[in-house]
């Protein structure tokens, strides 16, 4: 069988030792944020991404090696496992590879290829195979199989099953289908066509947003994976009619010197039309099927790429520390407000109704004026969906009316009504209505953008392209994993952490983290993280894996404040003590510790102290700026006090915007009019770029100039250039 580290060092180019390693951490339980940040002597400095890419092939190739032994025992079990047979199969490193070899052993249904062989015909089957200069007459060599009784009445018969045997040989013949997977995938084209069913039949609701691909070709090398998902969507809602076109004739070809090991045979006519059968009855619909699921695949993959990294961007935006107004635009039934303060807690509340059809808009700028006036309001907040541009023209203008210090910002409300209904929501509000809970999450996304989100559906989130429509296990792994590595990026405040982003700290669980809020609820907060072990369920393993990333600010020991773990405190006192620096100095004199180190050699200190180098430099970045949130190097959004309207741009009018979306195409940019503009990947810069995020992020500030405005469209065309 294969050696799993060999092939994952080959395949990553990662050496070896460092594979085996990771492969031992993960067998001891570790994670891979914890991993990442405090075992990098072991793996000498591997980053998340490789981390992430040995997981996923360690369990590939251990379901591969597990499918083998399957197959092995399967063919072994009907003594037909040969020595070729068994070390192709070890060989194999994909899934595929040894389905194809698996495949004329696998048990059948009936079949035109088994009925002639329980006919007794698969000896003639091998007699025209093996016979290629024949001398003699096929039909008296057909006419010994014939036999009423098993309804092989005529030569023709005989034939005819001789045929349908071989056509299944063919067709279950590994390399031959490999063969037609290549052809298919290097030559052929995508062709959608528009749907003859009636849209009224198929889709009564649902507009045919397709026309682009009415009539579309493109060679399967070159599709993008936002035209496979849109082609693929369009085919299920029975708008297209989706074809492979392809060379046939070069095809069957193919397949006819990939089997035969002769270009010549006294049934050459015979054999190229068992050709074009296997090829068309067996082999095409299984093949193109795998074809069509590969470029799938391949689609979903990048999709859902794209949209964890716009998520990553997106949970890390910097947290703003202010008194926020939040409010839920709407129309009939009202805008609902909510002001949260600096830690995030609900103060007041009320629903407004300022626009149509009440359109009692003095009630609504004078309780918003209170408001601001009452608690300190320092920065409304307005969700980005229904009445949310008529809403922002109402805030700025109270803004301007009454000189008010205090600014704006749209913010995305995807997944905001998800939250309101949550178990999570009825929790925080029991005494709150569904419709008065979405405000508040709205405010709490600018306060702290991480620990609110995390309490939502990723899929929710809205910023991802085809989401409901890319393999929805993938998608949940991958959104997972990015949540939790920018929760580990960031660290949790022990004392004020949800259990929702507790749960996705380094070892834990919900069930711990429900334990550890009780624990706090009961006893009161932490001062120190030792006091971890007194919780319920946690013990040894789970502390090393957790506690270096719960922090405790104004705690009993300032390294509780930071990334450096507790199994590290003596080698950072030692280091403290080397530089004659006191713990309780660190604030004022983190930054002479770097100098001594600099000064003496980090590979004498690390000795000194008993670490590895990669160890003492966290220490020292730790150090020098204790309680350091790494957010606070992103972005900060724009705060706007005045609003734009769409008549209000010109062309080559300068702005500033946020990075809203990230897609294939471009990038959705908020310029403070109603709609996004959209900056196409062609001018997002003087040189060609294969992807908008070689460019730009979700949340970034940048500058861009007006190219376009239809207004009847409600379309804006920016660029960066």
């Amino acid at each position: 069988m294969l050696n799993i580290p060999n092939v994952i060092s080959n395949e990553l180019n990662i050496k070896i030792d460092q594979i085996n390693q990771v492969i031992t951490l993960f067998g001891e339980g570790a994670t891979i944020p914890f991993i990442v940040r405090y075992r990098k002597e072991k793996t000498g400095g591997l980053n998340e991404d490789d981390l992430r890419n040995i997981e996923e092939r360690l369990t590939y190739l251990n379901l591969l090696e597990d499918r083998k032994k399957t197959v092995l025992n399967s063919i072994d079990e009907q003594g037909k496992l040969t020595d070729e047979l068994r070390k192709k199969i070890e060989d194999s490193l994909k899934l595929q590879e040894v389905e194809d070899l698996y495949l004329p052993y696998k048990p059948k249904r009936k079949t035109r290829g088994t009925v002639a062989k329980a006919k007794g015909l698969e000896p003639l089957a091998l007699f025209i195979l093996d016979n290629p200069k024949f001398k003699g007459s096929l039909d008296e060599e057909a006419a010994k199989y014939i036999d009423e009784e098993k309804e092989v009445v005529s030569i023709d018969d005989a034939i005819q099953g001789a045929m349908d045997i071989i056509a299944e040989m063919i067709s279950e013949d590994a390399d031959v289908r490999q063969v037609v997977r290549e052809f298919l995938l290097e030559q052929a084209q995508i062709v959608s066509q528009k749907s003859n069913v009636k849209v009224g039949e198929t889709a009564p609701n649902k507009k045919d947003v397709y026309e682009v691909y009415h009539d579309f070709k493109i060679e399967l090398s070159k599709i993008k994976p936002h035209q496979t998902l849109a082609i693929n969507r369009g085919e299920r809602e029975k708008f297209l009619k989706v074809i492979l076109s392809y060379d046939k004739p070069g095809v069957l070809q193919n397949i006819f010197e990939t089997y035969f090991d002769y270009e010549e045979s006294v049934f050459i006519d015979l054999l190229n039309e068992v050709v074009d059968d296997s090829f068309t009855r067996l082999v095409y619909p299984s093949i193109e099927r795998e074809v069509r699921n590969h470029l799938t695949d391949i689609a979903d993959l990048h999709a859902i790429e794209i949209f964890a990294s716009n998520l990553r961007q997106l949970l890390l935006q910097p947290p703003i520390d202010k008194i926020i107004m939040g409010i839920d635009p709407g129309f009939v039934s009202g805008s609902k407000i909510a002001i949260i303060d600096k830690t995030g807690k609900y103060i007041d509340g009320a629903t407004i109704y300022p626009h149509p059809p009440q359109k009692r808009t003095g009630d609504a700028k004078t309780r918003i004026v209170d408001f601001v006036n009452k608690y300190g309001v320092e920065l409304i907040a307005i969700g980005n969906g229904t009445a949310s541009r008529e809403t922002e023209l109402l805030v700025a203008e109270i803004i301007n009316e009454n000189n008010l210090n205090c600014h704006y910002l749209i913010i995305n409300e995807a997944g905001a009504s998800v939250y309101s209904a949550s178990a999570i929501a009825k929790h925080e509000f029991p005494d709150l209505e569904a419709s008065q809970r979405g405000n508040i999450s709205i405010a709490r996304r600018v306060l702290d953008p991480l620990a609110e989100l995390v309490k939502i559906d990723p899929k929710s989130i809205g910023v991802g392209l085809y989401q409901h429509d890319v393999d929805q296990k993938m998608l949940v792994k991958k959104l997972d994993d990015v949540i939790v590595s920018c929760v580990n990026y960031v660290g949790v405040d022990l004392n004020t952490a949800s259990s929702s982003l507790l749960t996705h700290v380094s070892g834990l669980n919900s069930r711990i983290a429900n334990n550890i809020i009780s624990h706090r609820e009961s006893i009161g907060r932490f001062t120190n993280r030792h006091q971890l072990m007194d919780v319920k369920g946690v013990g040894a393993k789970l502390f090393e894996q957790a506690a270096g990333f719960l922090k405790i600010s104004n705690g009993e020991i300032l390294f509780d404040n930071t990334f450096i773990h507790p199994e590290s405190y003596e080698a950072a006192q030692k280091l403290l003590n080397l530089c004659s620096v006191q713990l309780d100095e660190i604030k004022q004199k983190g930054k002479l510790v770097g100098m001594f180190v600099d000064k003496e050699g980090k590979l004498k200190v690390a000795e000194t102290i008993g670490v590895g180098e990669p160890t003492l430099e966290d220490i020292l970045e730790d150090l020098e700026k204790p309680g350091r949130d790494p957010r606070e190097e992103m972005p900060k959004p724009i705060l706007r006090s005045d609003v734009l309207k769409m008549e209000d741009l010109q062309e080559g009018m300068k702005l500033k915007g946020t990075v809203r979306n990230i897609v294939d195409f471009g990038a959705f940019v908020d310029i403070g009019v109603k709609q996004d503009g959209l900056i196409h990947i062609s001018q997002m810069a003087n040189k060609f770029i294969k992807h908008p995020l070689e460019i730009v992020s979700v949340g970034d500030v940048i500058d861009v100039t007006v190219m376009n405005i239809d207004i009847d469209k409600g379309r804006i065309a920016l660029s960066m250039k």
